[in-house]
């Protein structure tokens, strides 16, 4: 999905705080969704996804562990980042440092490995036979949930689009009627218990001259101007419209629009095995 910077702050403490924890002790929070999640969540699944924090960008997306050992993400998730700008929280409050992370810009895919071998993993699927009509579902973390256990968003599929990047090759998708946003991106799209789908983005429409409203907001560093200084420390100034500009596009972004899009897990196993991944 979009940048995640308003609340980053209040995200980072917290995971700082969840971090602490010993890893055999699940947070309570993880225990209660684990315990009412019967439906979706067989073998433990929601203990595969994952938090990701990049200090990069200042940004929150999720990601989930896959047979191999590797977890996957999205690209624009980790875009921007370093290694030491990356790193993993698990709903039993442990967090990991990655020591590699692959990305594929143009099917928006990001392989990483971390530090620690963990076991278990979600089972890929084949989206041939996910059809529309199918009802899938995601854990993740939308803007502005910042718990150590994901949250359940469940949809159907309303139809599949090809992308095209380039003019002689496409990146299938799947369009969900399902309630992703800012934070989702990278998450699992699970048919029958198998990953079909990363989550990839929320339709919200916007009309050129809203766009061009806002980027002239964006560019305006006239009248007053104030410090500003993010979760690294860096300190930027900012003008009243710049201001205006980031709650407007914030407040959009939070706009629920019950659709959304997924890149195909067919597209994740192209990526695999070009990279020579092996055990997923």
């Amino acid at each position: 999905m979009k940048k995640l910077t308003i609340s980053f702050f209040a995200i980072i403490s917290i995971v700082r705080c969840f971090a602490q924890q010993p890893s055999q002790i699940l947070p309570l929070s993880t225990q209660l969704t684990i315990s009412s999640a019967k439906t979706y969540n067989k073998n433990n699944e929601v203990l595969n996804v994952f938090l990701i924090v990049n200090t990069g960008n200042q940004s929150v997306g999720t990601g989930f562990l896959i047979r191999s050992g590797n977890i996957i993400t999205c690209e624009h998730v980790v875009h921007g980042a370093k290694l030491n700008q990356l790193f993993l929280v698990s709903p039993n409050g442990s967090q990991y440092k990655l020591t590699n992370f692959i990305t594929d810009t143009v099917r928006d895919l990001a392989i990483l490995t971390l530090s620690n071998n963990l076991p278990g993993g979600f089972d890929l699927g084949d989206d041939n036979r996910t059809f529309i009509g199918n009802q899938v579902y995601t854990w993740g973390y939308p803007l502005g949930y910042s718990g150590p256990s994901p949250l359940l968003s469940v949809g159907y599929v309303a139809g599949v689009i090809a992308q095209h990047p380039y003019p002689n090759s496409y990146v299938k998708h799947f369009v969900i009627n399902g309630a992703f946003n800012p934070g989702n991106s990278g998450g699992p799209l699970i048919d029958s218990g198998k990953i079909v789908g990363i989550v990839q983005s929320k339709a919200a429409p916007m009309t050129p001259y809203i766009f061009s409203a806002l980027k002239a907001l964006h560019d305006n560093n006239s009248g007053f101007m104030y410090t500003n200084t993010d979760a690294t420390g860096k300190v930027t100034q900012v003008s009243e419209a710049q201001i205006i500009e980031q709650i407007l596009v914030y407040y959009r972004e939070l706009a629920q629009v019950m659709i959304g899009e997924a890149v195909s897990v067919n597209e994740l196993k192209h990526f695999l095995k070009e990279q020579k991944v092996i055990g997923y």
